[in-house]
């Protein structure tokens, strides 16, 4: 597994073994002045983006480079397990890195304490004289024990595509326009005379 320092000036990645043989390198080193977020990522599979660069993408354990249009991804994941994400700017050579680490709330807090500001910027931090609000918490998937599906819906609650949610109802006036000119046909099996007689 990966393990995450604050080493000056710069959050320094050091990659385990196996992660740094697939990835071609021990070391991701970025800047603390381009850190944008910081956060922990309980779904492994939801930070993978982009497309798959060089590294080895095997089931269960991606490590390597992600290409996506506005810049590149660093991930070095394994299949369950608490995944720290670092969301980086435009002067970094990457724009996100993605580690899998022993203790990711321990080093969350290390990253976090090393940002200007403590990690929250002006536009983050709440109000003195307002209450803050409470922290939103998805519903637990599947996989980590709870009822929603992938998607974070709890049972009962439809999709929004494919279910017709959001069109307006059917008006049957424009259901008959619509099937005027369509041809009709009995969908009806008939036996055929010459065919054997069934018992």
């Amino acid at each position: 597994m990966a393990h995450v320092s604050v080493e000056g000036a710069e959050v320094v990645v050091r990659l385990g073994l196996r992660e740094g043989l697939a990835a071609r390198r021990r070391k991701v080193r970025v800047p603390v002045s381009a850190l944008r977020e910081v956060r922990v990522e309980k779904s492994w599979w939801r930070v993978l983006r982009g497309r798959a660069g060089h590294g080895n993408w095997s089931p269960g354990r991606c490590s390597g480079v992600r290409s996506r249009p506005d810049g590149e991804d660093f991930v070095a994941v394994k299949a369950d397990s608490t995944v720290l994400c670092l969301e980086l700017d435009a002067s970094a050579p990457y724009r996100r890195v993605a580690v899998s680490v022993p203790d990711p709330e321990q080093a969350e807090r290390r990253v976090r304490d090393a940002m200007p500001g403590g990690g929250a910027s002006e536009a983050q931090a709440p109000a003195r004289d307002a209450p803050a609000d409470p922290p939103q918490h998805r519903p637990p998937l599947q996989h980590e024990g709870g009822t929603a599906d992938d998607h974070g819906r709890p049972p009962g609650v439809t999709s929004r595509t494919g279910s017709g949610a959001g069109q307006p109802p059917l008006d049957g006036e424009r259901a008959l326009r619509a099937n005027a000119g369509r041809v009709r046909r009995e969908h009806v099996l008939h036996r055929r005379p010459d065919g054997p007689e069934r018992t």
